[in-house]
């Protein structure tokens, strides 16, 4: 039955209750679905400083690379978006490539931990890391995979440590940080760190995170709590739905020193790039970065934006450089279908042909 208008108020009716009932049996669902199975691939603990973890997956091919890998992370959300879900899961893909990965975990910083800079992290955890699988292997040098925030770390690591890097990967790393594309880079020059610090000691998780809320809040916020009501029926789905809801939401607070340093450093004064960046007095030199590099964004990014990651062929020594660049957003780098099809068989190709 239609009115004037053409609205068949039967359908709508029935559209209705379909709607009420499938959001009924949605809660249901919601209540007791198990989203279990992030941080699910199997890796034994060797190393733990601090906080700070380092842990071994267990293999997944009998013909590994002979030359170990070791992924560093941002200090940022935690490492296990990289091993969110079995069937997209970056950390499985490499396995099954035949990769020897180590990955840091930074933990949960507490507040006497907020006088840790940049320096312990780079010079001092992550150089005691590579130092540990170097000695494990019996060999001089090894493979780092660098995430954000952490292949800025591994850039400068590598322009300090080289002798010791075999290659290095990084996916949506910033290195300019003087554009002004996405909101946080826009922000960044000027929010004041050292007023932050002196508030929080430790800049709390859940600051950080209204902040990247904030870059697309109606995405974030409305249409994706809109978007799973179509899901509330589907256990497989609203499970992948909760694990991405848990990892965002999971944010450990950030090291007072070490907040402060990288904000004044990289995004007040772009030191870096420029080639002014002190760690512990010694100027670090990107052209030092000699070994093969590949580095990986995503077209998409929001938090990252690739006129960020662009220069790094530019300004890095290794006259072996790719850039790749990937229809995808910051996140989906690691859990999109192109993640699958596309960056962990390059990862792999490249980490396996560099470490002959």
């Amino acid at each position: 039955m239609k009115n004037a208008f053409g609205i068949d108020y039967v359908k709508s009716m029935s559209d209705m209750v379909d709607s009420y009932e499938k959001i009924i049996k949605g809660v249901d669902t919601l209540m007791n679905v198990d989203y279990s199975g992030f941080d699910a691939t199997p890796k034994k603990l060797i190393f733990s400083q601090d906080k700070m973890k380092l842990y071994h997956y267990e293999p997944k091919v009998k013909e590994q690379n002979k030359i170990p890998t070791l992924i560093v992370y941002a200090l940022v959300n935690k490492q296990y978006m990289m091993d969110l879900q079995e069937d997209r899961s970056l950390i499985k893909n490499l396995l099954e490539g035949g990769q020897d990965i180590y990955i840091i975990d930074w933990g949960y910083p507490t507040m006497d931990d907020k006088y840790i800079g940049l320096d312990d992290y780079i010079n001092g955890y992550i150089n005691d890391c590579v130092d540990i699988i170097r000695r494990r292997h019996n060999i001089e040098k090894i493979n780092i995979i660098g995430i954000c925030q952490g292949g800025t770390f591994s850039f400068i690591y590598t322009a300090i440590h080289g002798e010791k890097v075999n290659s290095l990967v990084s996916l949506v790393t910033p290195i300019d940080f003087s554009t002004d594309d996405g909101l946080l880079f826009k922000w960044g020059p000027y929010l004041n760190p050292e007023n932050m610090v002196k508030a929080f000691g430790n800049v709390p998780g859940e600051f950080m995170n209204a902040g990247f809320v904030f870059l697309k809040p109606i995405d974030l916020m409305v249409d994706k709590y809109i978007g799973v009501i179509d899901s509330l029926d589907d256990p497989s789905k609203l499970a992948n739905f909760l694990r991405m809801e848990h990892w965002i939401f999971d944010s450990p607070d950030q090291v007072g020193r070490a907040y402060q340093e990288f904000q004044e450093e990289m995004y007040h004064k772009n030191s870096l790039i420029k080639g002014e960046f002190y760690l512990d007095g010694e100027r670090v030199d990107l052209k030092n970065v000699k070994c093969p590099v590949l580095a990986i964004l995503g077209t998409k990014d929001n938090q990252v934006p690739p006129n960020a990651t662009r220069p790094i062929p530019d300004v890095v020594g290794s006259d072996d450089v790719e850039l790749v660049e990937v229809e995808t957003g910051h996140i989906g780098l690691f859990v999109s279908g192109r993640s699958q099809k596309e960056v962990a068989p390059k990862i792999n190709e490249f980490l396996t042909k560099k470490s002959k």
